[in-house]
Formats: structure tokens, sequence, C-alpha cells
């Protein structure tokens, strides 16, 4: 997935090791509760910018280069607010079937 922040098309996507940094750091029991976080509303700013930063390192952004607190995202604060639950999604789908 891709989002618009500061006029550039950025790709975001999670790995595997930045999945299990966001457990630690967001303080979720798992990441079923994680996603469960995002799709009940329940969630902060704080977690909303810990994804959206682990999802731009997945896509080759260095930690630092994009400052989220002051960066303008295409959007605004709802599409920013989306992000986070559809990249924890996409992480957990399963690809499709090839025809």
């Amino acid at each position: 997935m891709a989002l618009v922040i500061d006029k550039e098309r950025r790709v975001l996507k999670l790995t595997l090791g930045a999945l299990a940094e966001l457990e630690e750091k967001l303080e979720a029991d798992s990441l079923v509760a994680l996603a469960s976080r995002f799709e009940a509303g329940a969630f902060s700013t704080r977690d909303v910018i810990a994804v959206l930063v682990a999802g731009l390192r997945g896509g080759g952004i260095a930690p630092g280069e994009i400052d989220l607190a002051t960066a303008e995202i295409d959007g605004g604060p709802m599409a920013a607010a989306k992000a986070p639950g559809q990249l924890i999604v996409r992480a957990f789908a399963l690809p499709e079937a090839k025809a």
C-alpha cells in the first residue's frame, strides 16, 4: 500500500520483524490484539505513528527520514488513521491464488 506524504508517494509494508516490534512498543499481547485495537477504533495517535513508521521502514524509508508529526499526508488525519489498520490486515492476508 502507499500514502502520499509531503507530495511524494511512499510505499508502506510491514515485515515480520516490524510486527514483533509493534507488539512490544504498543504493549499488545498479540498481533490479534493489535489488529483488534484498530478494528475497534480504540487506537491512539501514538499507535498510528508507530505503525506508519514501521510501514515506511518496511518500504525502504530510513528512520528519521520523514517526520510524521509535521508531514502533510494526502487525505489528512483520516487517511493517516486508516492506513495502519489496512497495513496490519494486508500483513496477514493470504496471497491470491493464481489462475
